[in-house]
Formats: structure tokens, sequence, C-alpha cells
């Protein structure tokens, strides 16, 4: 596995991955098929408003760059310390991201070790994240990590020729 360190983002940072999350969560929402793309990006900024309403500052919250040995940023980890959905003792990975120039060497890997690290040096006993179903190349990652489904949701389109209807 790479070596890597973590530090927290800078403020400058904090405000470009906002950006690009909050796009690259309508994207994915869009792709999913959950919300139509006129609404996603209005949905997706007023769901991380909710979530980060003191952004940077948001309690509870940890964003982290991932860094090689050279100093070059390979990724970031967005960890909640308070579960969304109330689950005891579990931390919940929000987001990961590994910049796509260094994907496939074995980052993704070494950030997620790094953020079960995070989330076990302040005490708690699990982590839980979500995935799209359409991610198999993480949903491979995590499983081979040793994460489990725990619950999942599934959806038949039933307009006419099979495929997803979308209001």
């Amino acid at each position: 596995m790479p070596d890597l360190t973590l530090r927290e983002m800078t403020a400058h940072e904090f405000d470009q991955w906002h950006d690009a999350e909050v796009r690259g969560y309508a994207d994915a929402q869009v792709s999913a098929g959950v919300w139509g793309s006129d609404e996603a990006l209005r949905r997706s900024a007023e769901l991380h408003e909710k979530l980060l309403p003191a952004g940077l500052e948001t309690p509870g919250m940890i964003f982290l760059q991932g860094l090689r040995p050279d100093g070059a940023v390979i990724g970031t980890l967005w960890i909640a310390l308070e579960h969304p959905r109330g689950a005891a003792d579990c931390a919940f990975l929000f987001d990961i991201e590994v910049v796509e120039e260094h994907r496939s060497a074995g980052y993704g890997r070494a950030l997620l070790a790094a953020a079960e690290n995070v989330v076990r040096e302040r005490g708690f006993s699990a982590l839980e994240l979500n995935v799209h179903g359409d991610n198999t190349h993480a949903m491979r990652l995590y499983a081979s990590s040793g994460y489990r489904v725990i619950t999942q949701q599934m959806r038949k389109g039933l307009g006419s020729g099979g495929g997803d209807h979308q209001r």
C-alpha cells in the first residue's frame, strides 16, 4: 500500500473541494436516476448547506487531504463523527475521493485505511459509508477492505421500454 499522510484542509482547499463536491453529488444523483437534472444542483447545494451549516468549521465534521511523501495531494476525506442516522459508536464517511491522475495506484485503499485510523483514534468502533450501485470499482474496494452491505435500495423503472422513468 502506498505511503500517505493526512492533514486538515485549509479554508481555500475546502472552498474548492466543496464546490466540486456539490456538483459531483448532483451529477451522481442524476446518473443514479434519483434527481432530475433540472433540480439536482439546487438540491445538492441545499443538502450540503444542511449538513455543513458552518462550512469547514461545522462541528463533528473532519475534512482531510491525503498526501504522498513528496507533498502531492492524492485525495480527500470527509468524515462525520455523528452518524447521519444515529447509529451508535459509528462514524460516517461522506466522501472519499482520489485525484484522477492518482487512481488505480492503491491510493484509494490507503486513503480508506487512513480514514479508518482517524475514526478508531477518536474512539469509534465502526465506520459506515454509502456507495451508488453503479460504482463497481468502489464496491470491490470496500468489500475487499472488510465492509459488508447492511442496507440496499433497489429500483425498477416502470416507464415504457422498462427503463427508469424520470418526472
